[in-house]
């Protein structure tokens, strides 16, 4: 069973900077896909970023495109999701996934932005809170 864990959250100026980091206790390759969600207050969730691992294969909601890079980081095995030009909208708790299965990489992929999805992964992290005040 692996469970990853976030860590870089914080409390940023808008149009600041963070970068999460996910780590996984094996190796993050062996994923068919990766992603990042969030959920902010009083909202529903959200994936924000998504790839696959194999052909390095990236989508982002539209609300991050231009703003966030995920990425993995070879050295610490860990998945990466660099935040810039933070908005107060990006409030929110940051969850890191991981997932083998096909059909449910590619619903993750196809739903990327949408609200209230019910897509199960089969790994998840704890979470890290990103607070953004304008």
């Amino acid at each position: 069973q692996v469970q990853p864990v976030e860590s870089g959250g914080g409390s940023v100026q808008a149009g600041g900077s963070l970068r999460l980091s996910c780590e996984f206790p094996d190796n993050v390759y062996s994923h068919r896909c990766v992603g990042w969600y969030r959920l902010p207050p009083g909202k529903e969730r959200e994936g924000v970023a998504f790839m696959y691992t194999a052909g390095a294969e990236i989508y982002y909601a539209d609300p991050v495109k231009g703003r966030f890079t995920i990425s993995q980081d070879n050295v610490n095995n860990a998945l990466v999701l660099q935040m810039n030009r933070l908005k107060n909208e990006d409030t929110a708790m940051y969850y890191c996934m991981a997932e083998e299965d096909r059909s449910t990489c590619m619903e993750a992929r196809d739903t990327l932005g949408l609200p209230s999805t019910q897509i199960r992964f089969r790994y998840w992290g704890q979470g890290t809170q990103v607070t953004v005040s304008s």
